[in-house]
């Protein structure tokens, strides 16, 4: 009998298909090392918006100032915001015109001398108010204002009684200075001298006799000298305008 080989018969099993997975969602193999995470998504810039490396300079350290000592605050501000020159420069400016107001005094006090002169003859004056007075030098300068600034002498003393309260002219009394118009009177000054200097000139002299409505009145004054002033007193006075000019602000 003859035997017939044919191929063994062959299994049939079901056929299964190795899925395929993309290399991203491969299950990474088992004890194998974690890869590596996604790097940050970049925003991607235009060449304008890209920053540039930012770099941190440490502060320089500040230049020395030059301080100018002076007494005008317009020189210090000029020399703390423009420098030096500028505060030299109206240093500069000040002196000039400290020097043409120096020319301006000399001036004046030359035309003053020359304009001044001494009364021949001592005519007696009386002004509706009741003061007399008698004109000994003549005065070539400059008026009294109202504010002004007048420096004189002033000799006074209760008349027919020879008492002196203030004298100025001693040679180690200073003179006197009354801003015009201003009140309280002080240092045996009153009321009718300043209204007979009102009417002089600096450089001019005068003898004044002051009735007691224009002096110290029906009270009198007591003025530290150790001479009383009895009220109701006359007085008399050699009043001399030594100098006048602007009352400082």
């Amino acid at each position: 009998m003859a035997t017939s080989f044919s191929s063994p018969p062959f299994l049939s099993y079901p056929l299964t298909r190795t899925p395929r997975f993309s290399p991203s969602s491969q299950t990474p193999p088992p004890n194998s090392q974690p890869p590596n995470p996604p790097p940050s998504p970049k925003l991607t810039t235009t060449s304008s918006e890209q920053q540039l490396p930012v770099t941190v300079r440490e502060p320089k350290p500040p230049k020395p100032t030059t301080t100018v000592e002076t007494t005008d605050w317009i020189a210090s501000s000029l020399t703390r915001r423009f420098g030096l020159g500028a505060g030299l420069a109206w240093a500069a400016f000040l002196a000039v015109g400290v020097i043409s107001e120096q020319i301006k005094t000399r001036i004046e006090v030359s035309e003053q001398e020359a304009n001044t002169r001494d009364v021949e003859k001592q005519e007696e004056v009386v002004l509706p108010n009741g003061i007399r007075y008698y004109e000994l030098r003549i005065g070539g300068g400059a008026s009294p204002r109202n504010g002004d600034l007048v420096v004189l002498d002033l000799k006074g003393k209760i008349e027919g009684r020879g008492e002196v309260f203030v004298d100025t002219f001693d040679g180690d009394k200073k003179p006197l200075a009354l801003v015009m118009g201003s009140r309280p009177y002080t240092k045996g000054m009153c009321e009718g001298i300043e209204y007979v200097v009102r009417s002089m000139k600096a450089g001019g002299k005068r003898r004044v006799i002051v009735p007691p409505n224009l002096g110290f009145g029906e009270k009198g004054a007591d003025l530290g000298t150790g001479v009383q002033i009895p009220p109701f007193a006359t007085l008399e006075y050699i009043v001399e305008v030594d100098k006048v000019s602007i009352a400082p602000a």
